[in-house]
């Protein structure tokens, strides 16, 4: 329990910390104000770690912590944008109230962020040695795909004895999540004929009916049952209502539970038609994040989590979700990742999104725990 006292007696100190990481806004589209961001956290850990900025603008921390020679390495995954454009503090300002802080970002994630650096300067505090090396990668583009970032992040992993994912929990439980739906998009473009729609009506192939009957065919391909789901989720086409339309596209989302079912979506996709043989059509995309599944060495990272928890009367549930994250490309390599370990809350990337004050302390002793129990 020395740990949870610890961060009890902190609190204040890590809730003004919250405060100004918060403050600082770091849109992913504004890479100067995600440097700004990556600016305050190296000062935050410039007495406890040593830190590097990688050629594609991630941040790399290595905590300086107490133990013996070093038997490997642990790897924590943050990242320091969010999808909240600059300015949105002027009407959404960080504010404490009814038990919750508030604010853009506070919940994903620059309170998970916070703790994790004051789980580590409890370590120290405390001198409560740890076996591996704890690196922590904080990343400049997850909200938008980790497209930069993801060789990085799948490098460090592939040197890593486990993963720490400081993504929230899920619910207002905390739930830590042992399993993620893959994550995929597609585009469907379809060219057909152009033609005036009064005068040379049947010289016409219409792309934006050849699309619609795609888009239903497509739409089918999600079975509940199995967890997959399919969505068309944005659609356009044509130019004007007396015109035939010559083109038509869609973007559509995919969300698979486990591997070789991306690869059967994959083969359905890759073998539609189209309905008029006067229209063509032309598919891009696929699986950009592959499924996080619940193996067995993450059950046991979860039960070690669960049975640290459960010494501070702390009843830790484990959960899956269809967001991704990218604890995804770790756990796809078959490191054992835990996810959601950050704050307990809601409303991530909504206008209420708040975290459980009540909660800070023992989601930083559960960090600070979890980095010294892993053997």
């Amino acid at each position: 329990m020395r740990v949870l006292s610890w961060a009890r007696r902190n609190q204040a100190r890590l809730i003004r910390s919250i405060r100004e990481f918060v403050e600082c806004e770091s849109p992913t589209d504004s890479p100067v104000d995600v440097g700004w961001f990556q600016d305050l956290l190296t000062e935050s850990v410039a007495d406890i770690g040593i830190v590097r900025r990688t050629p594609e603008g991630a941040l790399v921390c290595k905590f300086l912590l107490s133990g013996s020679e070093k038997q490997g390495q642990i790897l924590v995954l943050g990242h320091a944008d969010t999808v909240w454009p600059l300015g949105t503090l002027k009407t959404m300002p960080f504010r404490r109230a009814e038990g919750r802080l508030w604010g853009p970002g506070v919940l994903d994630m620059k309170a998970g962020l916070a703790f994790f650096i004051f789980a580590m300067h409890a370590l120290r505090d405390l001198d409560i040695p740890v076996a591996h090396e704890v690196v922590l990668l904080v990343n400049p583009d997850e909200e938008t795909g980790s497209k930069t970032s993801r060789a990085g992040t799948e490098a460090l992993a592939a040197k890593s004895k486990a993963v720490l994912v400081l993504e929230p929990g899920s619910g207002l439980e905390g739930k830590v999540k042992t399993a993620r739906k893959g994550i995929g998009e597609y585009r469907l473009k379809v060219r057909g004929i152009a033609a005036h729609a009064g005068v040379d009506f049947e010289r016409g192939a219409s792309a934006v009916l050849e699309l619609a009957r795609q888009v239903e065919r497509i739409a089918a391909f999600t079975d509940l049952a199995r967890g997959i789901t399919v969505n068309p989720g944005a659609i356009s086409g044509g130019t004007r209502s007396n015109v035939i339309a010559a083109e038509a596209s869609a973007h559509i989302d995919i969300r698979v539970p486990r591997t070789i079912e991306a690869g059967l979506l994959d083969r359905k996709f890759r073998s539609l038609k189209p309905f008029d043989k006067r229209c063509s059509i032309e598919l891009t995309g696929g699986l950009n994040r592959p499924p996080m599944e619940r193996t067995k060495p993450i059950a046991a990272l979860f039960a070690l989590a669960r049975g640290l928890a459960a010494e501070m009367n702390v009843d830790l549930e484990e959960s899956s979700t269809g967001g991704g994250s990218d604890g995804n490309f770790t756990a796809a390599l078959g490191i054992p990742t835990l996810d959601g370990l950050g704050a307990v809350g809601e409303g991530a990337h909504a206008m209420d999104e708040s975290i459980l004050i009540d909660r800070i302390p023992d989601r930083v002793a559960l960090l600070a725990k979890l980095t010294a129990a892993i053997s």
